[in-house]
């Protein structure tokens, strides 16, 4: 549990009393020594209770093959300590030092093209290089059995953010572990060339060092070699992750570990999922993005974070207190979205609060991004908003360690779906498997309905309606459970382009929706994506975009909730819903976005009894979340617009927020409250 494992004060009993953490990445290897005192007490005041240090200090900690320097890392551990603050330690070998990448540039990463990925930046390290993996793991030795005693370590921090620049390496050391690899999944050649269905363009392989990554190639690359290089890279940052941690275990048996997640938008590349059971606990950095659904967008990312977690607390490793530095355009937050959007991610599960970073910059790449204590320094609105979050995590220590309420919706979230819907040589290149996901998320906000973002490694069956957008991959398997989930009484959900491929992304043969064919009562010969910007209406008054299909229904129980009203499909099924067992399983043959899809939920939900736990009034104003632990329910009720919201009929004690005369809950703008019910 992180609020334990982290916080170290005990209760009357003995036992660690449950807190949610507070911090930031702390380097202060970029500060004068006379600094750092005002910092443990700026960090104090703020109700900072753990930082991360050391992320980026490889080269701080061995300026030369054979030389050490952790002079100035004990002095800030002993430090930190003694002003009450744990400290999550880095690995530190997210970025090389120049010394080693100058003796050593076959460590460099390699693009598809051949182009070498020089330093300069940061991450500028191969996943499979023997000789980075032999220097890093020496470092991390040497932390470890340092630090090993050091009562200000609670947790060691891996790496950082693995896979963020370098998740596709396509290197002489990368082509030699992708054949292992290969080797290791298909065993012989005979399998690897049919799982790839090598008789098409005379790419069938008679010798292993044949195969290659899929480099820049005068075509379209083997889709199937795609995908499976997308595996493997995934596979090797985690083999790396795992080298690290088999040496912290050894040293430090009793110390957790994690590394920092990216569950956000346009990060793709590491499957996540698959990752979990490899650390103590989940870690997630996450950064909001402008536009029109960004706070929806950072609410399903947090969700989504729980469900990687198997709705087990986690740790929110990285976010801003304002404006970031990488984006086009870096806005500042408003006032109360700081609060809000940390909030939001305790909201979903999230036991610790952190920044990227503890004093902002001076100088580097990062110097115009925001910090707890900003180039204006304490005395400045932001400062003092940092100072009002860390107080309103202390209130709500209650929460700590309880973990997420099941809502009777699942939204499943497929990471190789996701790889493979959006690969080149496909009927669409405007696909956006994410954006389609979150649209049915935003969707279920609009009408106030819980849902949850869960994975195929979860218990399907724990929800009553199972939404599974571009479901693009379904091996047998899993359309078995998928099946067996309808008939038992589940209501599953799926859309255009589902059910097509198998786990080798070869087609499921007979017509579409391939391996859900026969389950949803429905046949399609043929795809009919659109072009960008036309659009199709139905005939319940819904717009459709991005694609349509040409469906035949095939079982006389399938309903047609919704026809095509323009367009080539014009009178054909565009939405159909079958009855099967005690449950159901309908389609949506089109991209009917936010407005299409909240118009059209209500219908698919009323046969699983599923309606918003919410006052009528708040509906789509208020977002509610739910976590439970033996003998409570925390309800968080944020609000999503920019006036203030009055929200009855919800009983429980107030842990946040405040009431008005009458006793009415009321949530300000951007404001958020909870409130304790008992459970029983």
């Amino acid at each position: 549990m992180i609020s334990t494992l982290l916080s170290r004060p005990s209760g009357a009993d003995g036992d660690p009393v449950p807190r949610l953490v507070y911090g930031a990445d702390y380097n202060p290897e970029q500060w004068p020594r006379g600094v750092w005192e005002e910092d443990v007490r700026l960090m104090r005041e703020a109700g900072v209770n753990l930082v991360s240090v050391g992320i980026f200090s490889w080269a701080r900690l061995q300026p030369a093959e054979d030389t050490w320097d952790f002079g100035w890392l004990d002095e800030i551990m002993d430090l930190l300590h003694e002003g009450g603050i744990g400290v999550d330690l880095a690995t530190a070998t997210a970025s090389p030092p120049p010394w080693l990448t100058t003796a050593h540039p076959e460590i460099l990463p390699v693009t598809a093209s051949g182009e070498t990925l020089w330093p300069g930046a940061r991450q500028h390290w191969r996943p499979t290089s023997p000789v980075f993996r032999r220097h890093a793991l020496r470092l991390v030795r040497e932390l470890a059995g340092r630090y090993a005693g050091h009562p200000a370590l609670v947790a060691w921090h891996v790496n950082n953010e693995l896979g963020c620049h370098n998740v596709y390496d396509y290197s002489d050391d990368a082509a030699r572990a992708f054949r292992a690899w290969l080797r290791a999944r298909y065993t012989t050649l005979d399998a690897l060339n049919g799982a790839w269905g090598t008789a098409f363009w005379s790419q069938r392989y008679t010798d292993w060092e044949q195969i290659l990554p899929p480099r820049l190639a005068a075509s379209h690359p083997n889709p199937t070699q795609q995908l499976d290089f997308k595996r493997f890279s995934s596979d090797a940052l985690k083999d790396h992750l795992r080298a690290e941690r088999a040496v912290l275990r050894e040293i430090t048996p009793g110390v957790p570990v994690t590394t920092n997640f990216m569950v956000m938008g346009g990060t793709r590349g590491m499957n996540y999922p698959d990752w979990a059971d490899e650390i103590d606990f989940v870690s997630n950095d996450h950064y909001v993005r402008p536009g029109p659904q960004d706070r929806d967008e950072l609410s399903f990312s947090a969700n989504l974070t729980s469900g990687i977690s198997g709705g087990r607390p986690w740790f929110l490793m990285e976010h801003s207190t304002s404006a970031v530095n990488w984006q086009p355009v870096n806005v500042a937050k408003r006032p109360g979205d700081l609060a809000r959007d940390s909030l939001l991610h305790v909201a979903h599960g999230a036991d610790a609060v952190c920044f990227f970073q503890w004093r902002q910059s001076a100088a580097g790449a990062e110097k115009y991004h925001s910090a707890m204590v900003p180039h204006a320094g304490a005395d400045s609105d932001l400062f003092r908003a940092v100072a009002r979050l860390g107080a309103t995590l202390g209130a709500l220590a209650p929460v700590a360690g309880s973990e997420r309420e099941p809502a009777r919706v699942g939204i499943l979230y497929d990471w190789e779906s996701w790889w493979a819907s959006e690969q080149d040589s496909h009927p669409t290149s405007l696909l956006d498997y994410r954006q389609e996901a979150l649209d049915w998320y935003s969707a279920l906000l609009a009408l106030g309905v819980r849902a949850d973002l869960v994975t195929t490694r979860a218990d399907l069956h724990r929800h009553q309606v199972l939404i599974a957008p571009v479901l693009h991959v379904v091996p047998a398997d899993l359309a078995k459970t998928l099946t067996r989930f309808a008939e038992q009484g589940g209501h599953l959900i799926t859309t255009y382009f589902s059910g097509i491929v198998d786990e080798h992304d070869h087609v499921w043969l007979g017509g579409y929706p391939g391996a859900l064919r026969d389950l949803l009562g429905i046949r399609i010969e043929e795809f009919g994506p659109l072009l960008a910007g036309d659009t199709v209406e139905l005939d319940d008054a819904t717009t459709g975009s991005l694609w349509t299909d040409h469906v035949t229904v095939t079982a006389p129980e399938t309903e047609v909730l919704a026809h095509y009203r323009t367009g080539v499909h014009a009178g054909r099924p565009a939405v159909t819903r079958r009855p099967t067992g005690s449950g159901s399983a309908a389609y949506v043959s089109t991209r009917l976005g936010v407005e299409g899809l909240t118009s059209l939920l209500p219908r698919l939900l009323t046969p699983a009894g599923v309606a918003s736990e919410l006052p009528e009034g708040v509906r789509g104003s208020v977002e509610l979340t739910v976590r439970r632990d033996a003998g409570s329910r925390y309800l968080f009720l944020v609000n999503r617009t920019d006036d203030t919201v009055p929200v009855r009929g919800l009983g429980g004690d107030v842990l946040l927020g405040g009431t008005d005369a009458d006793g009415v809950l009321t949530l300000g703008p951007r404001d958020v409250a909870v409130l304790r019910q008992p459970t029983g």
